[in-house]
């Protein structure tokens, strides 16, 4: 039994973290977002933590069948330089290291955290896991894991739309999955 209220408080004390809890079986997981990555992702094979050096989408249900509870984490943000993103993300998703490294701390030894985005610690990345200068920092984001954002965060009733300019605003998701 997981206590939602001290996991809340811990969310709170990292900032105003805008998030919703969700059952992991309701996490979408698809083929087809694979193949998107695969087939139209600039960074498809230059990520030690994107596809093709992460597990199968079968392998990829299973992960999510070992959980019972899970947060959203939603994040919006508009940038008039589209190149300011990546350093956004960056901050944002060592910030979210933190977290779950406090939960796994307090108690929940198989929390697990997918990035909002691709892997981006590094200025320049070795491309191949087993050679990742942070493996303790880094994580796939929820698309390489075959997770349709998209379908998953509309569930929740969370925006989500596909962008047509970079400097829209972006409604960005991070998954923590806690156990």
């Amino acid at each position: 039994m997981i206590d939602r209220e001290r996991l809340e408080k811990l969310f709170h004390e990292h900032g105003d973290l805008n998030y919703k809890w969700i059952n992991p079986e309701d996490v979408v997981v698809s083929q087809w977002v694979r193949f998107k990555c695969m087939f139209g992702c600039e960074v498809y094979g230059t990520k030690g933590s994107c596809p093709p050096n992460v597990p199968s989408i079968t392998e990829c249900r299973e992960f999510f069948k070992e959980y019972e509870h899970a947060v959203v984490f939603h994040f919006q943000q508009q940038f008039d330089n589209p190149d300011e993103r990546h350093n956004w993300s960056k901050k944002l998703n060592l910030k979210l290291i933190d977290v779950e490294r406090e939960v796994f701390l307090a108690g929940y030894q198989k929390a697990f955290l997918l990035f909002m985005d691709e892997c981006a610690i590094c200025q320049e990345c070795t491309a191949v896991r087993e050679e990742c200068e942070h493996k303790k920092l880094s994580r796939p984001c929820p698309e390489s894991l075959g997770v349709d954002v998209f379908t998953t965060v509309r569930k929740l009733g969370l925006p989500i739309e596909v962008l047509t300019e970079k400097t829209q605003v972006m409604n960005r998701y991070s998954f923590l999955l806690i156990e």
